[in-house]
């Protein structure tokens, strides 16, 4: 008898329509080799094509350093590709208008949606039981668990070995699997870390005519075994309506 919780995943996929990713990997030539590029393309040049595949992979930085936005570029170069994509939304704060201002195909994206309300112990624990799910469950090109909001105790109180198993459950597979947070968790040998941080861009002159233009992003990659190490800056302009 299946386990209740893989029951709860089986339906919600049938509703999305979805349910094919239970039992069939990435179509041959989908994968784009070993990696899932995020299509910003000096982070390309510099993950030497994409995020690995099969692997856990992390995005890092403070409030406000471009994660989130990062997180839905990847999400949404998946589901151009004609891939599925998962994000485990462990506190509910994923913004819907972003998603789709991201470009993201919502047909192709399984959401699951935390509760805001929940002691932030139990919302970790059920997010990371329904991203093991979801990695089980096989066929998703992208698979994310979104923990920047989490309580630094609380992340702090995470086994280590949370993500060895994680780690275990994608080897070999064509997922490629990314969390978010605050700073550098997993730390997997076979994965990427990248850190992000930014600075503001402003145009006119000191005085109140003076407005943000935009965001300079600062990626650094760091990973152990894949010897992939560097910087890069995105650019980012802000659409502005003055008043």
């Amino acid at each position: 008898m299946p386990h209740p919780a893989v029951a709860v995943l089986e339906s919600a996929l049938r509703v999305r329509k979805l349910d094919r990713t239970l039992t069939t990997t990435l179509q041959p030539g989908k994968g784009e080799g070993l990696v899932a590029p995020t299509d910003a393309a000096a982070l390309d040049a510099l993950l030497n094509g994409g995020l690995p595949r099969g692997e856990l992979s992390e995005i890092a930085g403070p409030r406000s350093s471009g994660r989130t936005t990062l997180l839905l570029q990847v999400i949404a170069a998946a589901t151009r590709r004609g891939e599925i994509a998962a994000i485990v939304d462990t506190f509910d704060r994923l913004d819907l208008a972003s998603v789709v201002a991201a470009g993201i195909d919502p047909d192709r994206l399984l959401w699951i949606r935390g509760e805001a309300s929940s002691p932030a112990d139990r919302a970790l624990e059920r997010a990371l039981k329904a991203l093991n799910l979801v990695l089980q469950s096989g066929g998703f090109g992208v698979a994310a668990i979104d923990l920047a909001d989490a309580p630094p105790a609380a992340l702090n109180r995470l086994p280590f070995t949370t993500w060895m198993r994680v780690q275990r459950t994608i080897e070999g597979s064509e997922t490629a699997c990314l969390l978010v947070g605050p700073h550098p968790l997993a730390r997997s040998a076979g994965g990427l870390t990248i850190s992000l941080a930014a600075g503001s861009r402003w145009a006119g002159h000191a005085d109140r005519s003076r407005r943000l233009a935009g965001l300079d992003v600062t990626v650094r990659v760091v990973s152990p075994r894949r010897r992939v190490e560097g910087e890069a800056t995105l650019g980012a302009q802000v659409q502005y309506s003055g008043g």
